[in-house]
């Protein structure tokens, strides 16, 4: 059975993303973007989650990713708000750095018949991955493929994420072959995908996914940027290595590629400080584009990788 998906101008898969970071026992609030959603970001600037409260003390509290696909009677904290918002469902993503918790990604979603995208968890089980959880919008028939769906080491691109303990961009999802639900995908009108390795305290394996669609794309330009010593030296900085952009020509030219240092620009203030970076509406980021999330991926308690959105 094939999605209909009715392309949307100007509309994304997610409404709103916030970094909550540790501030004594607690976490508050560091950054978020929320587009017009005025009155939920006034209720999320007025609150702050101990340890295992609301959804990013929950993430913090488990020490994984969490998924809620439903507000109502649930732990979330702002239901009230993100009603009147529209908001309908939830990720949470913690980073940590080892054992230390440094921050909390949460990304937000409204549902309606037309938003199509994934947003998928997927958490290693007797040797496979396996679908954690996930959320699709209208993408029914590819959630349950997703459901129905395992991976081994290696294999598409959870698979290629767990055993390269690095992020991944894929292309033409519908048409690749390396993606193994490249039918369903194209189906669904999904085009992009980015896999992220979450570290977790105890080494259990988490795969991030985001699986993007052109008429309501997660984002609209992805980057990874490799912070490794051995491909940068032991400058703290990071080199573009990977990127996908639906609005701009090359991200790089080969003969010069793109570097950043600590604390220059956005991707910088995230190697500089270890935490993600989320703004909008703010100078420095590159035309044609109003917001950036800018994720860090700690390994062997250093920071590797940075992977960016922009929309």
């Amino acid at each position: 059975m094939m999605d209909t998906i009715t392309p949307i101008p100007d509309r994304t898969f997610i409404e709103v993303t916030e970094v909550w970071v540790p501030e004594g026992d607690r976490l508050v609030l560091a950054g978020g973007n929320y587009g017009t959603l005025d009155a939920f970001k006034a209720a999320s600037g007025s609150e702050s989650f101990a340890r295992g409260e609301g959804l990013p003390g929950k993430a913090w509290a488990d020490g994984r990713p969490v998924v809620l696909k439903g507000f109502e009677g649930s732990y979330f904290k702002r239901t009230a708000a993100a009603s009147a918002a529209g908001l309908t469902s939830a990720v949470a993503i913690p980073v940590f750095n080892g054992d230390t918790l440094m921050a909390v990604l949460t990304v937000l979603c409204a549902d309606d018949d037309s938003r199509v995208g994934a947003i998928e968890v997927w958490r290693e089980s007797d040797g496979l991955l396996m679908l954690d959880d996930g959320y699709y919008g209208a993408a029914k028939q590819f959630e349950w493929v997703s459901q129905h769906t395992h991976f081994p080491y290696g294999q598409g691109l959870p698979g290629g994420v767990w055993s390269s303990k690095t992020p991944i961009l894929m292309r033409d999802l519908g048409s690749g072959y390396r993606f193994i639900r490249a039918d369903s995908a194209g189906k669904a009108g999904l085009t992009t995908g980015l896999g992220i390795p979450v570290p977790v305290p105890g080494g259990q394996t988490f795969v991030l996914t985001l699986l993007s669609a052109l008429g309501t794309p997660i984002a609209r330009r992805f980057e990874i940027w490799d912070a490794r010593a051995a491909k940068v030296g032991k400058t703290g900085g990071a080199i573009l290595i990977d990127g996908i952009c639906a609005r701009d020509g090359k991200l790089w030219d080969e003969d010069a590629p793109r570097t950043v240092a600590p604390w220059q620009g956005h991707i910088g203030r995230v190697l500089g400080g270890g935490v993600p970076v989320v703004e909008s509406g703010v100078a420095g980021l590159p035309a044609n584009y109003n917001s950036i999330v800018a994720h860090p991926i700690h390994t062997g308690g250093a920071l590797s990788h940075v992977v960016a959105w922009y929309r």
